[in-house]
C-alpha cells in the first residue's frame, strides 16, 4: 500500500505542470515614443512628443490578458520643435511640470479584441488628475533576438483624450470665432521592449527532477517539494 501511494505521488507530480514565473519586460527608452496631435486655430494639427519614457510589462505568456503594464513619462520632455511653444506647454497654463513632473499609466484590464489586437484599460494620471482611458493596442509582435542577444518585441497603442478632463483648460478665443487650441488630443504610443534575463533560476524544477529520478531508479523515494 505504501509503495502504491508513493508511486501515486510521483505520477501526480509528473502529470501536473508547474506554474512558470511571469516574464518581465522593460520599455526601451531609445526606441519607445509617445506622440500627440491637437488642433490649432481650428484649421491644422500641431504634433509633438515626450522624449523620455520608462516602464515595464509583467507578461503572462500563457494569457496576455493577465499582463500588467506600467509607464512613466517625464512631462518636461515635451517637444513640438518650437522652444517658445514648449516652454508654454511646460508652464502652469498647461502641464505645470514644476508641480506635476510625471505622467503615469497603470493598466487595470486587458481584453482580447481580435487577432493581435487588445483593448487595454488603465489609469492615466496627468496634471495631477487620474482618469480611466482605453488604449487600442496592435501587437505584441513576435519575439526576436537582436544582434546583442537580447529578446525584443514591440507594439503600438492609440487613444484620444479630452484635455479638459485632466484640468488642462487654457484656451484663447479667436476674433473670427472658435478657439486657439482643440480639446481632443490624439495619442500614439510606439513601444519596443526588452525581456529581462531571469537570474538565480534553474530550468529544471527540483520537484520534477526528484520525481523523474525516483521513476528511473525504480524507487518510490520521498517526495517533499522544493529544496
Amino acid at each position: 500500500m505504501c509503495n502504491l501511494l508513493a508511486w501515486g505521488t510521483v505520477a501526480a507530480l509528473l502529470a501536473v505542470p508547474l506554474t512558470a514565473p511571469a516574464a518581465m519586460w522593460d520599455l526601451d527608452p531609445a526606441h519607445t515614443s509617445v506622440q500627440f496631435s491637437v488642433r490649432h486655430l481650428m484649421v491644422s494639427n500641431v504634433r509633438g512628443e515626450f522624449a523620455k519614457t520608462s516602464g515595464s510589462v509583467q507578461a503572462d505568456e500563457s494569457d496576455p490578458a493577465h499582463a500588467k503594464i506600467e509607464a512613466t513619462i517625464d512631462a518636461a520632455s515635451v517637444s513640438t520643435r518650437i522652444e517658445k511653444r514648449d516652454t508654454h506647454l511646460r508652464s502652469p497654463d498647461f502641464l505645470d511640470v514644476a508641480k506635476y513632473p510625471t505622467i503615469t499609466f497603470v493598466s487595470t484590464k486587458i481584453e482580447a479584441a481580435g487577432s493581435g489586437h487588445f483593448k487595454v484599460t488603465g489609469d492615466l494620471t496627468l496634471h495631477g488628475v487620474t482618469r480611466p482611458v482605453v488604449l487600442d493596442v496592435q501587437g505584441p509582435t513576435p519575439e526576436i533576438k537582436d544582434p546583442w542577444g537580447k529578446t525584443r518585441a514591440g507594439a503600438q497603442a492609440t487613444t484620444t483624450i479630452n484635455r479638459k478632463d485632466f484640468g488642462l483648460i487654457w484656451n484663447q478665443t479667436l476674433d473670427a470665432g472658435g478657439v486657439a487650441v482643440g480639446d481632443e488630443v490624439a495619442i500614439t504610443i510606439d513601444v519596443e521592449a526588452t525581456k529581462r534575463v531571469a537570474t538565480g533560476t534553474n530550468p529544471t524544477s527540483p520537484d520534477v527532477a526528484i520525481a523523474a529520478t525516483s521513476a528511473r531508479s525504480g524507487s518510490p523515494g520521498t517526495v517533499v517539494g522544493r529544496r
